[in-house]
C-alpha cells in the first residue's frame, strides 16, 4: 500500500498520540498490562504472527532488484526463524515483535514521505520514526531493556503520565501538520 504525504503525516501522528494516550491515562489495568508486555506470551504471539505474516507478504513481493530471483529461498528462511523463535527464543518474544511490526509500519510511513523534501513540515513525522528505527534495532538486540525502562518509567505515577502527556501532544501536532500539505 503507497501512502501519500498527507496520510504518512496524518497516520504518523495518529499512532504517536494513541500511544501517548496509553501513557497518560492513569488506569492500574493499563499500566499493568504495559508493564506484563514484555514478558507477555499471548502478545508474543500476537506481535510476532502479524510481523511475521507481513515480512513473508513483503518477501513475496520483492522485485528483481531486491533479490527477487531468490524470494523463495528468502521466504522459506524467514518462515523458519520465525517458526523457531517461539521455541527457541520465546523469552520477550513479545518485544521483538513489536519491534518488527514498528519498522515495517515505520517503512510504510516513510515511503510516503520518501521525495517530499520540499516539505519542511514532514520532518515532524520522520525524524521521531528515525530514531524509534534506532530503538527498534536496540530492543530487538536487548530486550529485557524494555522491562527496565518500565520498571523505571512506572515507579512514579508522573513519569509515565509525563510521557504520555508529550506523546499525545507531539501527535496531536503532527496530525495537525498533515494538513498544511
Amino acid at each position: 500500500m503507497e501512502l501519500t504525504l498527507f496520510q504518512a503525516t496524518l497516520i504518523g501522528g495518529i499512532l504517536f498520540a494513541a500511544v501517548g494516550a496509553i501513557f497518560a491515562v492513569p488506569s492500574k489495568p493499563i499500566s499493568t498490562m504495559v508493564r506484563g508486555f514484555p514478558r507477555s506470551q499471548l502478545a508474543g504471539y500476537v506481535t510476532m504472527g502479524i510481523g511475521g505474516i507481513w515480512t513473508l507478504y513483503k518477501v513475496l513481493h520483492l522485485g528483481e532488484a531486491n533479490y527477487g530471483n531468490f524470494k523463495q529461498y528468502i521466504f522459506i528462511g524467514f518462515a523458519l526463524i520465525g517458526l523457531l523463535s517461539f521455541k527457541y527464543a520465546p523469552d520477550f518474544l513479545s518485544v521483538r515483535g513489536a519491534c518488527i511490526l514498528y519498522l515495517l509500519i515505520a517503512d510504510t510511513i516513510l515511503n510516503g514521505a520518501f521525495g517530499h523534501y520540499e516539505e519542511p513540515l514532514r520532518l515532524l513525522t520522520v525524524a521521531p520514526i528515525f530514531l524509534g528505527i534506532a530503538l527498534s534495532l536496540y530492543l530487538g538486540y536487548a530486550p529485557f531493556r524494555m522491562r527496565d525502562f518500565f520498571t523505571w518509567l512506572f515507579a512514579t505515577a508522573g513519569r509515565s503520565k509525563t510521557l504520555g502527556l508529550i506523546l499525545l501532544l507531539y501527535g496531536g501536532i503532527v496530525s495537525a501538520s498533515a494538513f498544511a500539505y
